[in-house]
């Protein structure tokens, strides 16, 4: 079975931490997610996606993401029944977020100009430790490239006539 669900969109107001009676840290936001088509002389709609985060991402997402930036999320869709204040019973789907990413440079983002470049900043559950604490994903390892034989390669001279 598969339940995997990647989102992305603007934040329509700004994420708030909150923490449990056990002291785990937990928010929830709403992403405006546009649909991709638009009928024909109206407006592009959008749909209102509730995302819950826990722990490392929560303290993630609420650090470093604004009300209109662009984010990424990637999740499972769960459901839940709650019975309301007038005792009727409802259902909530939201999406948990295991992994969340930015999807814009930190340049648009901090002048209010919102562009879909990544600039490589995300966290993921798996990157959360045992002391509540955020650990940064250890960083790759540059390639390392030795000097071996080339002679599999052929020197293309720079004479601006590429043969593409």
């Amino acid at each position: 079975m598969l339940n995997v669900a990647v989102l992305m969109g603007r934040l329509v107001a700004d994420p708030e931490l909150r923490h449990t009676p056990n002291g785990n840290a937990v928010t929830t936001f709403t992403i405006a997610v546009d649909r991709g088509y638009v009928k024909a002389g109206a407006e592009r709609q959008a749909d209102f996606i509730d995302i819950v985060a826990w722990r490392g991402t929560a303290e993630f997402v609420c650090k470093y993401f604004r009300k209109g930036q662009m984010i990424a999320v990637e999740g499972s869709i769960q459901t839940r029944s709650y019975t309301d204040r007038d005792g009727n019973k409802r259902k909530a789907v939201e999406i948990q977020a295991n992994n969340v990413s930015f999807t814009e440079s930190k340049r648009s983002s901090d002048n209010g100009n919102y562009g879909d470049h990544s600039y490589g900043g995300s966290y993921n559950n798996n990157s959360y430790n045992n002391n509540n604490s955020y650990s940064k994903p250890a960083a790759e390892p540059a390639p390392a490239y030795t000097s071996g034989d080339t002679g599999d390669f052929e020197e293309i001279p720079m004479d601006d006539d590429l043969p593409f």
